[in-house]
């Protein structure tokens, strides 16, 4: 029935389709960094405490629980209630388990151990029942209520106590972060309840797939709440993405909403927060043991020394935030550091009036300050460059004032240092990880049967202390004109090496414009720059790059020569209008292969140019080469709007329904499925309207009378306020949304004749109806039953069911067109006449509605579009029922259920469409009508779809419908 009608240049098309598709899909998969987040392991057996809730919350919640996490005499000492520490509550997203925050309460148990337990955070954890509210928006609205709950059960738990919390800290994982976000929404609910939000890897901006409405009804109440209301939000917010290895949630999407009046809001990628620098997956930013020391880091600073709890000033709150996930000057943080600093003692003042210098420190028994005159070096050069790889947290440069030989005091620059990973650094933390992974088999057992936790304390503190890291800073001479010498401090030393370098440069000799190639070179051109100088900082201004939909190669090779000792070079990609920075770590010589691409595109107004930092090496010369990436554009159209697909497959499939209702309608037979696919699935049909529609809603009369219809928004422009918009990436989805029409049909009818087969191998059906008038008895009764089910328990089982009975049917046709067939034995000349005779029932008003041979071909045929259609009707109605599912020991019927009123409209319609027959209804009213509702259907797929999937099945329905009604009208 269908491979039959193959043509061999569409399959070559569709293949080649395949292939790019393939291509996109592998970039966003495995196209990445591999994964360099250090597992975070339990010293002591975790162990998770319920909760008590009060009879009456835990009735109404019967699947939601409340716990505390401990770990060893910590969780038996903090069995008996109330509590003393400072409460923190985390909050699993879409099937996401309590148990998650083992990993971060772990890591601040370890911290507070290291200070004798001075502070410590409690760190409670809600059980959702691992809830898909990804999948199914109707409870998102339950667990903020539910949470809310949980928060004034916490308070009451510190009740009596000396310095009992008025508020908790929130830790918000995927959509436990929106449900945090949510609490503000509550009627009764006090901002004043939170006092901190660090949410990771939750999609703040919309969905990820947009599967109901309840859940786009839920980011539009909160979303605008929050826009709304910025500037009456007192508590401080932190978004942090997992970068391009979390393909679950696309960064872009965890940026929180631009905010005019709300600045206490910081959103950053996990590989630009300082001391982690790597993207994690959407599962191991929870456990990736880089990000949860840096986040423990901040919540230890973040504690007032008064109140004994996180501190309510607004100011430092983001201070704090923003030293440890933005900026980190490799010092330790403080509130109000002192600018300027003593630079006395029995120290060794050096001179140094070179423009370039180099200091490599070992067993140094005497402080040294090496100074650095700016009168000369003003008037050549316009920039100072310095960087150290001491490990320690000291001050180490300074800048003094209207000085000789030596300063009394100076203006302490380290606070303006940027910290920088070196790839021993990174090597070192794996190897600690799998040490310490060692020493806790061997030391579990006896920690378990012990009250002292210093041995442990002490492996823990390797952690905390020991880094691998460079210190450098980079300042413009003329920002700072009252300075009068640059100062390097080197303090004494004993065992340890460490490095200092210095250079004076002229902005003009690093700072070198690289254009980036065009969209469409397809890789097939490059631009390259060449490093002449032997310099330690440059800086590659990426000119052209801003847009979400360029993707670039950027090759970066290393020359040598004089040295045997290990270079390292660093890479940074800085974007300066999001906190999205990169860092790559080669070893040099070298030629390493740099992925450059974004998450959030250039707004409209910025004038900034993204950058390449490259810290480099006095000893080498670099070849830098870019070039388009045509897979990592096909990847960032699949990263951006792979979520819109189904709608576009949608829409090829209605134009191959109207089209084939229409070959019945003019020429009295229905085409292959291939062949009416391949002849109505053009993408001319449908983008033009879409384009056109966009163009007139820019005209105010226009808009007008499109609000006055009370219309939805254009999907594209909400896809341009979002700046997602590709050049031809419509045309790129129709085409791979026809492509993936194609081959489901090749799927669907396949398995067709594979059931129809094995249905003749079990039983031999019947023969073919020779009345379609003629119902099955049984099907009223077929029909109530699914209505009762769709109405007692979810919609989408019911339809699920319904489409079954729907392939039974086509099914027993198929098998009874093959039984037939394999009977009959008569000769060429008797299989003319009786075509021959058949085409004479057909047209005969006598026999009217006679099923042939070839009106079952024909109607198989019709319904193998139809076949197709309700299967993507059945897979987009799918995830409220794997969520009824999973939650059916707790409620049997789903309230609120997306699909119950479809259902009702589907089941009546799927059981007239199973006895349906081309001769039944070739001869309709409605007919034409029907073929032609096709198109427009289509593009308000596509037009009202591609951002909101849930009305995908309301287009979905009316030519369903209508092809019922033509057996009756």
């Amino acid at each position: 029935m269908f491979l039959r009608s193959v043509n061999l240049w569409n399959l070559a098309f569709y293949v080649f389709m395949v292939f790019l598709a393939t291509l996109g899909v592998w970039d966003v998969f495995f196209g990445f960094e591999e994964n360099k987040c250090s597992m975070s392991y339990m010293f002591e057996y975790p162990e998770y405490q319920k909760i008590e809730l009060p009879k009456k919350l835990a009735k109404h919640y019967p699947a939601y629980e409340l716990y505390l996490y401990g770990e060893g005499s910590y969780a038996e000492e903090h069995k008996i209630l109330p509590l003393t520490g400072i409460p923190v509550l985390f909050l699993p997203g879409n099937a996401g388990s309590y148990k998650q925050v083992r990993s971060i309460g772990s890591i601040a148990l370890r911290k507070a151990e290291d200070i004798d337990f001075k502070y410590h955070f409690d760190f409670f954890s809600v059980n959702f029942n691992e809830e898909l509210v990804a999948l199914y928006g109707g409870s998102l609205q339950k667990q903020t209520k539910f949470v809310h709950e949980c928060i004034k059960t916490i308070l009451k738990l510190y009740k009596g106590q000396e310095f009992a919390p008025k508020s908790v800290a929130i830790i918000g994982h995927s959509m436990g972060g929106l449900v945090a976000r949510a609490l503000l929404t509550l009627k009764n609910f006090k901002q004043e309840l939170i006092n901190l939000l660090i949410t990771q890897a939750t999609p703040h901006v919309a969905p990820v797939m947009p599967l109901d409405r309840f859940i786009t009804d839920f980011y539009m109440t909160v979303n605008n709440y929050w826009i709304l209301n910025a500037q009456h939000i007192n508590f401080t917010t932190l978004s942090v993405a997992g970068g391009f290895r979390d393909y679950q949630v696309r960064s872009g999407l965890t940026f929180l909403p631009k905010l005019s009046h709300h600045t206490s809001a910081l959103s950053v990628v996990s590989s630009a927060v300082p001391k982690t620098w790597v993207s994690t997956d959407h599962l191991s930013i929870v456990w990736c043991k880089q990000l949860q020391l840096t986040t423990i880091r901040a919540f230890f600073d973040l504690i007032d020394a008064d109140t004994k709890q996180i501190t309510q000033n607004r100011k430092k709150k983001l201070s704090v935030l923003n030293h440890h996930f933005i900026r980190h000057p490799a010092k330790h943080f403080e509130e109000n550091p002192a600018i300027i600093s003593d630079l006395t003692g029995t120290s060794m003042w050096v001179p140094v009036k070179v423009s370039r210098w180099t200091y490599v420190a070992y067993n140094e028994s005497d402080k040294i300050y090496f100074t650095f005159p700016l009168a000369n070096h003003r008037k050549i050069y316009t920039h100072a460059y310095c960087q150290s790889t001491m490990l320690d947290t000291n001050s180490w440069i300074f800048g003094c004032i209207n000085s000789t030989s030596m300063c009394q005091q100076g203006v302490d620059l380290s606070w303006k240092v940027e910290l920088l990973p070196t790839i021993k650094g990174m090597m070192f933390m794996g190897a600690v990880s799998q040490k310490l992974f060692a020493t806790w088999l061997g030391w579990t057992h006896l920690r378990l049967h012990s009250n002292s936790p210093s041995s442990l304390a002490s492996i823990h503190q390797l952690w905390t202390t020991v880094s691998h890291t460079t210190k450098s800073l980079t300042l413009r001479l003329q920002d700072y004109p009252s300075l009068s010498h640059l100062v390097v401090y080197v303090p004494s030393v004993h065992g340890s090496k460490f490095v200092v370098d210095c250079e004076f440069f002229k902005k003009e000799t690093r700072s070198i414009q690289l254009p980036v190639t065009h969209l469409f070179s397809f890789g097939l051109s490059s631009r390259k720059v060449l490093l002449n100088t032997s310099g330690l900082y440059y800086t590659l201004e990426l000119l052209n790059f801003g847009q979400i939909y360029q993707a670039f190669k950027l090759n970066v090779v290393s020359k040598c020569s004089g040295t045997k000792e290990e270079i390292t070079s660093i890479y940074k990609l800085h974007i300066p209008w999001s906190y999205e920075d990169s860092l790559t770590i080669a070893q040099v010589p070298s030629s390493t292969e740099i992925s450059l691409k974004l998450h959030i595109a250039q707004p409209e107004n910025d004038s900034h140019v993204a950058l390449l930092k490259m810290y480099t090496s006095s000893d080498c010369q670099y070849e830098v080469t870019v070039k388009t990436s045509f897979s990592q554009i096909l990847g960032q159209v699949v990263r951006f709007h792979g979520g819109a697909l189904p709608a576009y497959v949608m829409s090829s499939v209605l134009l191959a329904h109207g089209g084939q209702l229409y070959s019945l309608f003019s020429a009295g037979y229905c085409l292959e499925y291939a062949a009416i696919l391949d002849k109505e699935a053009k993408p001319y049909k449908v983008d033009p309207f879409v384009i056109m529609i966009k163009f007139l809603l820019g005209c105010k009369w226009f808009k007008e009378l499109w609000d006055l219809l009370l219309l939805p928004e254009l999907d594209a422009i909400v896809l341009t306020s979002q700046s997602m918009c590709f050049p031809l990436v419509s045309l790129i989805l129709f085409l791979f949304g026809t492509c993936i029409a194609y081959w489901s049909g090749l799927l669907s009818c396949a398995s067709v004749r594979l059931l129809s087969s094995l249905w003749l191998s079990l039983k031999r059906p019947s023969e073919l109806p020779k009345d379609v008038r003629i119902l099955s008895p049984d099907l009223p009764f077929l029909t109530v039953a699914l209505l009762v089910i769709s109405w007692a328990t979810c919609g989408a089982l019911a339809i699920l069911l319904s489409y079954l009975c729907y392939l039974y049917k086509i099914v027993h046709l198929q098998a009874s067109l093959i039984n037939f067939k394999s009977s009959q034995s008569v000769n060429t000349k008797h299989s003319r006449r009786s075509e021959k005779k058949s085409n004479h029932y057909k047209d005969s008003a006598v026999h009217p509605l006679r099923v042939s041979a070839a009106d079952a071909e024909d109607s198989l045929r019709m319904h193998s579009v139809l076949l197709n259609l309700l299967a993507w009707v059945v897979l987009l109605s799918m995830p409220s029922l794997a969520y009824w599912l999973k939650n059916l020991r707790y409620y049997f019927k789903l309230n609120p259920d997306p699909c119950k009123p479809l259902a009702f409209i589907l089941i009546p319609t799927m059981a007239v469409l199973g006895n349906t027959y081309t001769v039944s209804i070739k001869s309709s009213k409605l007919l034409k009508t029907a073929s032609q509702v096709a198109l427009p259907l289509a593009v308000g797929v596509t037009a009202f779809g591609s951002a909101h999937l849930y009305r995908v099945l309301g287009f979905a329905f009316v030519p369903l419908l209508l092809h019922a009604l033509c057996n009756l009208m």
